[in-house]
Formats: structure tokens, C-alpha cells, sequence
């Protein structure tokens, strides 16, 4: 009887269930990494919006409130995966705030600033290398930008799709500048500072963002 006993116990401590309560443990050793992985291979296999908080912790073998203390969101859980800051998506998001006159100029300006400088810079640049050479990767990028554009940024510039989609073409706009300056590195272009180059591209910058056009 007391063999049957400890051999239900030992059982029962191998099961997932047993698994994911030792991955609510404080301190409990490679949890967040576990989650991290299977959050890498879960983005890879069902792209960024088919991904949920629970079937990466299904996945873990961990409860979904354990993974949401460690990343708060699902956007957070990807900008980890890509190895950006937690910080970097609320910035990105960021930069379309600011007085609605200067939008056009100071959206260049901070857009360019978080490509070029600071520690998410490489890891965006390593994410743009990435999805230009891999399938998956674009794939996974693509849904990524269109879920924020629709969720996040369009709303900052009012309601309905058409804003989604002018701050789409503001994002292409200004990603088009940063291909030129840091990755095909064109002189003409990576030689001009933030500051004129918020101050020629911002006016245009401010007709989309308005939905005008150019007199």
C-alpha cells in the first residue's frame, strides 16, 4: 500500500499540472525562459494574431497569469521575442503623440531617433534583416505592424480604417528612411541630421497624417 502510494505521488509530480505549479514558484529557475521559447516557436508556427497568452503557457507547461507577469501583454511577450526592450512598442506608439500641428516633424524626428539610437536599435534592425531575407519572419512582422496600425496607431488619429491606413503610409514613409540611412547606408541621405531631415520630410509627414493633400 505504501509503495502504491509513493508511486502516485511520483506520478503526480510529473504531470503538467505539477509542472506548471513549479513554474509559478517564485524564483523557479529558466521559467521565463521556457515561456520565451515557446512564445518564439508559437509566433513562428501560427503567426502574431492566431498566438494567445494561453496556448504559449499551454505550451510552457505554466499558468497564463505566470506569463503575464513576466511580459503584461501579448505585444510585450513578441517585442521580447524579437529580444526588443519592454519599453520599445509603447515608444513606437508614442511617437505619434505631440502637439497635432508638429505631428509631421516631431514623428520623423523621434521615428528616426528610436531606429538609430538606443539599446532597441540593433535588435529593430536585426527584425527588418530578418523579415527581408525570411518568409516567416515577414509573415510574423507583417500581422504584427497591421494589428498595431489597426489597435493601437490609427485610433491616435481618430476613428475608422482610413486613419489605420494613413498612418500605415506614414510608417512606410518614414521605414523607407530608415532603410536609406542604416541599411543601404545612401550618403545623400545617411549624411543629413534628424533634426533637418524632421524639418524637410515633416511637412509631408503632416498632409498624410491629416488626409490632405499638398497645395
Amino acid at each position: 500500500m505504501r509503495e502504491r502510494k509513493l508511486a502516485r505521488c511520483q506520478l503526480s509530480s510529473n504531470s503538467p499540472s505539477a509542472n506548471a505549479s513549479r513554474g509559478r514558484r517564485a524564483g523557479y529557475s529558466g521559467t521565463r525562459e521556457t515561456v520565451l521559447n515557446a512564445a518564439k516557436k508559437r509566433f513562428a508556427h501560427d503567426g502574431y494574431t492566431a498566438t494567445s497568452i494561453r496556448k504559449v503557457a499551454a505550451d510552457a507547461g505554466v499558468d497564463p497569469a505566470l506569463v503575464m507577469q513576466f511580459y503584461k501583454s501579448k505585444d510585450g511577450l513578441f517585442a521580447a521575442s524579437l529580444a526588443l526592450s519592454e519599453d520599445c512598442l509603447g515608444h513606437i506608439a508614442a511617437a505619434f503623440d505631440g502637439p497635432a500641428d508638429r505631428m509631421g516633424e516631431t514623428l520623423t524626428y523621434n521615428f528616426l531617433r528610436l531606429w538609430e539610437e538606443g539599446a532597441d536599435a540593433e535588435p529593430l534592425m536585426a527584425t527588418l534583416r530578418g523579415a527581408a531575407s525570411n518568409e516567416v519572419a515577414a509573415a510574423q512582422l507583417r500581422e504584427f505592424v497591421q494589428a498595431r496600425l489597426l489597435s493601437v496607431i490609427g485610433p491616435k488619429l481618430g476613428e475608422g480604417v482610413g486613419n489605420a491606413q494613413r498612418a500605415g503610409i506614414v510608417v512606410s514613409m518614414l521605414m523607407g528612411l530608415v532603410l536609406s540611412r542604416s541599411m543601404v547606408q545612401i550618403p545623400l541621405v545617411a549624411g543629413i541630421s534628424r533634426e533637418e531631415l524632421a524639418r524637410s520630410v515633416g511637412p509631408s509627414i503632416q498632409a498624410v497624417l491629416r488626409g490632405c493633400r499638398d497645395q
